[in-house]
């Protein structure tokens, strides 16, 4: 195990991780990739955002030190699989590759997992929590631990994805201006399945609209009482809502809507 000084250490007679240095190598994986590529830098950026979500998350539920720098360690390595996606296909989509099963594979696969945690204390939760990131549902998961830590990931990934929804290029992770997404249609289940309360599943959405509406629609997936907290602290409903003019009148009524419930069950909801 390396050494390292007291500040690194996850407290009493919990189990050091090394997150410093799990960093350090994660830097070093990212000089086989484009840093100057638009959207491998979005998702270096989203990286560390997830970090610091995750560690506020954990910090707001009041989890051990130990607990905490675990979930930072997972938030830092749960989307290693992209940066081979965006390198291959030049996308974020779904059907160019399952980038959770493949992070897993080249953490676990190659045994790279050990540049990064050198103890195999934390593979199995590590593991689990990556694979499942992204999943449309969370579940098959019986051990309580594992499960704590899935939820987090989670929830930290979309909290950051929000900040990705208000600060970054839209052309960058959609494709297209914001004219041209508020213009668009919502398809009749993405429209009542978001109004009725429920995630969007990928395979449902058709038009850009579709994808503005799913990523308020992950809302409502969040697990955290906490997590809410963060969303209605920063105003994350309104504020990602209007960052699109809505020029197709039935898209805006349907956004109207929208806002309107979801600000409610994220003042309301009880986690």
């Amino acid at each position: 195990m390396r050494n390292i000084n007291v500040d690194q250490r996850i407290g009493g007679t919990e189990a050091v991780i090394d997150y410093r240095a799990a960093r350090e190598e994660f830097e070093r994986y990212l000089d086989g990739y484009d840093r100057e590529n638009d959207k491998v830098k979005l998702k270096i950026v989203h990286t560390y955002g997830v970090v610091a979500r995750s560690t506020e998350i954990a910090g707001r539920m009041g989890l051990s030190r130990e607990d905490v720098s675990l979930a930072r360690i997972i938030a830092l390595l749960h989307d290693i699989g992209r940066f081979e996606q965006l390198k291959r296909y030049d996308s974020f989509m779904p059907d160019t590759m399952d980038h959770a099963s493949y992070g897993v594979q080249v953490l676990f696969g190659e045994e790279m997992i050990r540049r990064f945690v050198p103890e195999d204390t934390w593979d199995d939760i590590i593991g689990t929590a990556i694979a499942k990131h992204s999943d449309f549902v969370l579940e098959r998961i019986e051990d309580e631990r594992t499960l704590l830590h899935a939820r987090v990931i989670r929830d930290a990934d979309k909290l950051d994805n929000c900040r990705v929804k208000l600060m970054d290029a839209l052309e960058t992770f959609m494709g297209a201006d914001a004219q041209e997404i508020g213009a668009a249609a919502i398809s009749p289940k993405v429209r009542r399945d978001a109004l009725q309360g429920k995630s969007i599943l990928s395979a449902d959405r058709a038009t850009l609209m579709d994808y503005w509406v799913s990523y308020l629609a992950y809302f409502y997936d969040l697990n955290f009482r906490e997590s809410l907290d963060i969303v209605e602290e920063h105003d994350y409903v309104r504020r990602i809502v209007h960052r699109i003019p809505y020029t197709d009148p039935e898209t805006a009524e349907t956004m109207k809507e929208l806002e309107s419930r979801l600000r409610e069950y994220v003042h309301n909801a009880k986690k």
